[in-house]
């Protein structure tokens, strides 16, 4: 009989972005047009803000990630680096240091010895990246990844409230772009939940909360600098 068990740990990059991306879409470009709006200013205004906003917020996203995880990755390199010329130089040292790891871990003296002997001899920089310095192949740091992610999420996520405000009436932008914004955060928050096996309905509701105080702040902001002008 065969046991088959789901991991998601290998998800952690890529959701991370790519939720962070869509989730700040959504958010931003919303909160903007409704803040906008809310300034009675000029649909084709609304709109125009609303393009620069999505351009802008993608391009800040990509070289965000991109930065944030090429510091990651440089970081990550530089201990393997490190640990490779450990390895190298003093062997039989490493060897004693993975073993004491197992031996925390609950082997005993000759046992945990046995299988850093044997990992080291299949892989040593490998068995110290995971078990000395916590690396794992399956959560390293990719930047390009990220920054394509997070940038694709994001105009992705934009582009929900900017289409919806492009269609609908200025008498309902306000309230449509919001409805309809709050909608697909908790669309997203849910599926984001379910693709890391989490709880839907607090996935769901997190993003909602957060988002909804955005754009209430920012059509506060929008009226009261409306009624300035």
């Amino acid at each position: 009989m065969s046991h088959h068990e789901v991991h998601r740990s290998h998800r952690i990059g890529w959701l991370r972005a790519a939720v962070l991306g869509a989730n700040d879409g959504i958010v931003s470009t919303a909160s903007l047009i409704i803040g906008v709006a809310a300034a009675n200013t000029a649909h084709a205004d609304i709109i125009l803000a609303g393009v620069a906003g999505l351009v802008a917020g993608a391009m800040s996203m990509a070289a965000g990630e991109y930065v944030s995880v090429s510091s990651q990755s440089d970081t990550e390199n530089a201990d393997l680096a490190i640990e490779q010329s450990s390895i190298d130089k003093d062997y039989v040292f490493e060897l004693q240091e993975l073993a004491e790891i197992y031996q925390e871990r609950g082997l005993d003296e000759t046992l945990a010895y046995q299988v850093a002997q044997q990992l080291m001899n299949h892989d040593a920089l490998g068995a110290h990246a995971r078990d000395e310095l916590g690396i794992n192949e399956n959560v390293r740091a990719r930047p390009i990844q990220a920054a394509f992610s997070s940038a694709g999420t994001f105009t992705i996520g934009a582009a929900l409230p900017l289409f919806a405000a492009w269609f609908i009436p200025e008498s309902q932008l306000i309230a449509a772009v919001a409805v309809l914004s709050l909608i697909f955060l908790a669309l997203l928050g849910g599926l984001a939940a379910r693709a890391g096996g989490a709880s839907i309905i607090i996935g769901a509701v997190r993003v909602t909360f957060w988002g909804a105080l955005a754009m209430g702040l920012t059509a506060v902001v929008g009226r009261l600098f409306g009624v300035v002008a």
